[in-house]
């Protein structure tokens, strides 16, 4: 043997063996921390997954309750309507301010639970998602589908649709003739969710 030829030692095993064990405790630790992120992703999912669940079944609870009080402000609003706001009668002016109140009142539950009044103002531009035309009618200030009138107050339940507004369209065309006369209503089909449709919170 010659002496330039490199002579192992245990010292030269011990560094081979060492830098093996380095390498495979990298190896080791990027598993673990692989293993770490896909349990963290998956905690977020099953959070994300509980919270959507728990708002479903929360819409879903005070769905059919809120829609049995639709009727309620239907009538409130009704009646408010009814009572003339300059009546000289003290009797029917404190009747008035106390139907107003039981109205902002309802209104401010709805609210406080997720339900938010649709009421489009005259001239606004007709929304197929969330209106529901229900005539046409010529107009001059109006332009053409755009809202003349609500006839029903609509709601939603956390941003969907629970009752379409009923609204009164601008005609198209300065000589249309209001509907009823047999002739389809071309905003009826392109109509929001009606009333008896089920909330989908999941989108």
């Amino acid at each position: 043997m010659k002496m330039s030829d490199e002579i192992e030692t245990p010292e030269t095993e011990a560094e081979e063996s060492l830098d093996e064990m380095i390498l495979r405790l990298e190896a080791e630790i990027g598993e673990w921390k692989d293993h770490a992120l896909r349990a963290a992703a998956e905690a977020d999912n099953v959070r994300r997954r509980a919270e959507r669940e728990m708002n479903d079944a929360r819409a879903y609870a005070i769905q059919r309750f809120a829609k049995d009080l639709f009727g309620v402000a239907d009538n409130l609003q009704r009646a408010l309507q009814a009572v003339p706001k300059d009546a000289a009668d003290p009797a029917l002016k404190s009747l008035a301010t106390g139907v107003e109140l039981i109205e902002k009142s309802l209104h401010t539950a709805f609210e406080s639970n997720g339900v938010k009044k649709i009421d489009p103002q005259p001239g606004e531009k007709f929304d197929p998602n969330q209106h529901q035309a229900v005539m046409e009618q010529p107009s001059a200030e109006v332009p053409a589908g755009g809202v003349i009138q609500v006839l029903q107050t609509g709601y939603s339940l956390f941003g969907r649709v629970v009752r379409p507004a009923m609204v009164a369209v601008a005609a198209k065309g300065a000589a249309a003739a209001p509907s009823g006369g047999g002739e389809t209503n071309p905003y009826a089909k392109t109509n929001g969710p009606t009333e008896g449709e089920a909330v989908d919170t999941k989108a």
